[in-house]
């Protein structure tokens, strides 16, 4: 008679306990069998289903496992939240030497789309706990405002440089200053108190809002409409009284310049822009000549500049 021998593997991102139909019939079928409690061995046994767990190393404890489930027996592992692979080597190369049993992988549970977003909040809250990384203990909003920018920097420099590689690294390092953040504002006081979730919370909020086309029963012609419809319903959000509301005085001048105008374009104003002699104005009148040819002033002048970096860098070879 053939053995069985089951590998169950479920997600630590996920509650214990919460595990597909198909495992918790092996689970309730076959002795079950661990490297250590924890809270999935909690959870099963709090199902009337014994956990017992086996001593010794990954190799010792594949060999008592192979061992509970001789003469056509059977037996479950139920791994750890590291997926024990030590222990699941030594079983297959023992199962394979050996033959007279049948090894499957049941999957108890895994990761949903997004999940590894639970793993940054909880390294990040680790971090900043205490006992954790006595550098991010002593960050605040303000220290960390210029890591903000330099990092938002990088990802629209591998944009730039097409390197798709680079942007999901650096697209972490943004991601890392959102936590950042979000784990601060977890020490505010009570009343003033915020979270990761809650800056989640409010962008899904947002984007189902700001969808009535998707998420409910406005029908629009094309993508022309749905911006339009984003800009009239953000505008009835934040019950602006002008255009230039919202607008980020802090951002490059020349972007600042160029969004100023764009601005006033969509709302059909005709502005008077300063003119004369003064650098200023020639600048911001270049900017206007920019946009009227369909041009982004701010790509326009970095692909210059990044011209200008390579030349440099040419001299000095030469």
């Amino acid at each position: 008679m053939t053995d069985r021998l089951y590998l169950v593997a479920t997600s630590p991102r996920l509650p214990a306990g919460l595990l597909s139909w198909a495992c918790w019939q092996v689970l309730r079928s076959a002795p079950v069998y661990a490297a250590a409690d924890g809270p999935q061995v909690a959870a099963v046994r709090a199902s009337g289903v014994d956990v017992t767990v086996l001593v010794g190393d990954p190799a010792a404890q594949a060999a008592q496992l192979r061992d509970r489930a001789r003469d056509g027996g059977s037996a479950a592992w139920l791994a750890g939240p590291e997926g024990d692979e030590q222990f699941a080597r030594a079983l297959g190369l023992r199962v394979a030497r050996e033959g007279g049993a049948e090894l499957e992988l049941v999957h108890g549970s895994w990761d949903p789309p997004g999940a590894a977003l639970l793993s940054a909040v909880a390294v990040m809250d680790r971090l900043r706990s205490p006992g954790g990384c006595p550098w991010d203990a002593e960050q605040t909003h303000d220290s960390l405002m210029p890591y903000l920018l330099e990092e938002a920097y990088e990802a629209y420099g591998a944009l730039e440089d097409g390197d798709l590689s680079a942007l999901e690294e650096e697209l972490g390092d943004v991601l890392l200053q959102v936590l950042f953040h979000a784990r601060l504002a977890e020490e505010l006081p009570e009343d003033e108190r915020w979270s990761i979730d809650d800056v989640a919370a409010g962008l899904v909020a947002k984007l189902i809002r700001r969808h009535p086309h998707v998420f409910g029963d406005t029908a629009v012609s094309g993508a022309a409409e749905v911006h339009a419809n984003w800009d009239a319903i953000k505008l009835a959000e934040k019950a602006r009284t002008s255009v230039t509301d919202g607008v980020p005085l802090s951002q490059p001048a020349l972007t600042l310049a160029a969004t100023l105008l764009h601005k006033a374009d969509k709302a059909g104003l005709v502005v008077d822009l300063p003119t004369g002699d003064d650098l200023g104005a020639r600048l911001l009148a270049l900017v206007s000549e920019a946009r009227a040819q369909g041009r982004d002033p701010e790509v326009e002048l970095r692909s210059v500049a990044r011209e200008v970096r390579d030349r440099i860098i040419a001299a000095e070879r030469a």
